[in-house]
């Protein structure tokens, strides 16, 4: 198994990643833990697969542990789920000795690690990620929080794990598209920190896509380091940390305009990566070649590069006035002029992001 420290003084904590991890969950956790009863938070369908196993390991550490089932869907990441979690630990009689585990894609991790944040000023959390999108980005950085009707994680905390636990073999029984919209952010790693893990996407996506146990391996714990130093640098994303949200602006806008049912959130993302690296063509000019690259790759992958046809220009950029990155009425954005690097400008203009937008869709 391999192991990768997120530095953070006392936060610190492991990621922990290898085929068959989720069976060790239940001594790992122990080991960062002192508490001995848990709840876990996860939804029906990764519930009925995975949380026997979980629970058999926390008890066989000698923590008990009870099962707190969250509708599945972006939809779902409300405060009105949060306040039924935590019902379910008035009933379960969570205390602050107690932790609660996530088990499940982004959205499970999100409201577990908000609802852990905020129970009884806070209790210890554990990171059990099942999606892609989850074990290379959601469950790392201590990031939580839900959904608003007027956008998306605006209600949130920072509350770091006790520990990670990442378990690749389980990406097996993730649904193809789900685990397309992952690779949206394994390709956004790529783009913004490292040239060298974007052409090892570009040459290796037939193993990846294949499920081979080395390439998944490969991309989890890479994309993990990458996410492991740019927390280490900016835990509160006040600087270096916003670079992670390249192509999250548009996608967040996307997102809320079509309800949260159309797209998977890596999806959107790849439409916003799309949006920003054409941005950054208008700005600087085209001359990198970088956005055919991308949107080649999003094509390879099978992921979406275009902005809904039925959604105007004007509603997205009016939907992008609602992001939490905005500061002092200056939207907070991603762009990379080269494969490899990335930084946050708040210069562009309206009618640029709408020329960007324009040039996406003759893409």
């Amino acid at each position: 198994m391999k192991t990768i420290t997120i530095d953070l003084d006392e936060r610190s904590y492991n990621i922990h990643i290898g085929t068959g991890a989720l069976d060790n969950a239940g001594s790992i956790i122990a080991e960062v833990c002192n508490g001995k009863k848990a709840a876990v938070v996860t939804n029906t369908a990764i519930g009925k697969l995975y949380a026997e196993r979980l629970t058999g390991g926390l008890e066989n550490a000698g923590i008990t542990s009870n099962v707190i089932s969250v509708p599945a869907g972006e939809r779902f990441k409300t405060l009105k789920t949060v306040a039924r979690i935590y019902e379910k630990f008035l009933d379960e009689k969570i205390d602050r000795s107690c932790m609660a585990v996530g088990l499940g894609g982004g959205i499970v991790g999100d409201m577990t690690g908000f609802a852990a944040a905020t129970w009884l000023r806070g209790i210890d959390f554990i990171q059990v990620p099942t999606s892609l999108l989850a074990q290379v980005d959601a469950s790392v950085g201590g990031k939580t929080g839900v959904n608003l009707s007027r956008g998306k994680n605006l209600a949130g905390a920072f509350h770091q794990p006790k520990a990670v636990i990442i378990d690749v073999s389980v990406l097996n029984t993730l649904p193809p598209r789900e685990f397309r919209s992952g690779l949206a952010e394994v390709v956004k790693h790529g783009i913004i920190r490292d040239r060298n893990y974007f052409e090892y996407i570009e040459n290796n996506l037939n193993s990846v896509m294949s499920l081979d146990p080395v390439a998944l391996e490969h991309i989890v714990s890479v994309s993990c380091m990458i996410k492991a130093d740019v927390v280490r640098q900016d835990e509160r994303e006040s600087g270096l940390r916003r670079i992670l949200n390249y192509g999250h602006t548009v996608a967040h806008a996307v997102e809320r305009l079509t309800g949260y049912r159309r797209y998977k959130h890596g999806e959107a993302v790849a439409i916003g990566m799309v949006t920003a690296s054409c941005a950054a063509d208008i700005i600087y000019g085209s001359s990198t070649g970088m956005t055919d690259r991308i949107v080649n790759l999003l094509k390879a992958i099978g992921l979406p590069y275009r902005c809904p046809p039925d959604v105007s220009h004007d509603d997205i950029l009016a939907a992008m006035g609602l992001d939490k990155k905005v500061s002092n009425g200056k939207l907070n954005a991603v762009i990379s002029v080269e494969i490899g690097t990335a930084y946050v400008d708040d210069s562009i203009s309206q009618n640029q992001w709408l020329a960007a937008l324009d040039r996406q869709s003759q893409l």
